[in-house]
């Protein structure tokens, strides 16, 4: 399967989400209540929810949904949930449950989404060693934008990285990027018949995985 002008839309329509990290770390800093984009992400994902059970029961919203948006879905979204309120989805949990580490949401959310478009769009052009759906062209690409991203881009975002006296320690970034390319990869299986979502768990993941790490680190 080549790459189609579709999923360049996509990927393209995805960078919109990097709004979501921006606003969990910089609005505090912007003198705005933390409350204020956590409510906004659980407004989203209520939204996009209701959105999304609303086409599945009602034909005619499902016809508009499809001619509004369809273009961008990938063929097995078109009857299930899509990537987009995952991504929502994950952007709230992290927002909750790194609630007093903003700057982790941060740098995940912004891995992920940077690094599974990549990902995507080296393993559709270029992808010859296929693993499973995906490529391993495009997990090299995912992982490589990751270090790239922890060692040219953060150190020069205002206060991202304070807690680590301004220079990601380099285990921390390998590490991290690791957990955000292997586990975009492999399917997540709780059971033979439940897969949780990429785009739901892996920033989650991710995110613990860096603050575990941060942890060991200081002491």
């Amino acid at each position: 399967m080549g790459l189609r002008k579709e999923e360049i839309n996509r990927k393209l329509l995805h960078l919109f989400a990097l709004l979501m990290p921006v606003g969990i770390f910089y609005f505090p800093k912007w003198s705005i209540p933390e409350s204020v984009p956590l409510g906004i992400l659980a407004f989203l994902f209520a939204g996009s929810v209701v959105v999304e059970n609303l086409r599945f029961r009602i034909p005619s919203i499902q016809k508009l949904f499809l001619r509004s948006v369809g273009s961008m879905l990938r063929d097995e979204e078109t009857n299930k949930t899509t990537g987009s309120t995952y991504i929502i989805g994950a952007a709230l949990l992290c927002s909750i449950l790194f609630y007093n580490h903003p700057h982790i949401s941060f740098i995940v959310l912004t891995l992920f989404i940077l690094g599974d478009a990549i990902a995507a769009i080296v393993g559709l052009s270029i992808g010859k060693i296929k693993i499973g759906k995906k490529s391993l062209e495009g997990s090299a690409a995912c992982f490589l934008l990751c270090m790239i991203l922890f060692h040219a881009v953060f150190p020069f975002l205002p206060g991202l990285l304070e807690s680590w006296g301004g220079k990601m320690p380099f285990i921390i970034s390998v590490i991290s990027s690791l957990a955000i390319t292997v586990f975009e990869l492999i399917p997540l299986k709780i059971h033979r018949k439940i897969v949780i979502n990429d785009n739901l768990a892996v920033p989650v993941i991710a995110g613990y995985i860096m603050l575990g790490l941060s942890v060991l680190i200081s002491v």
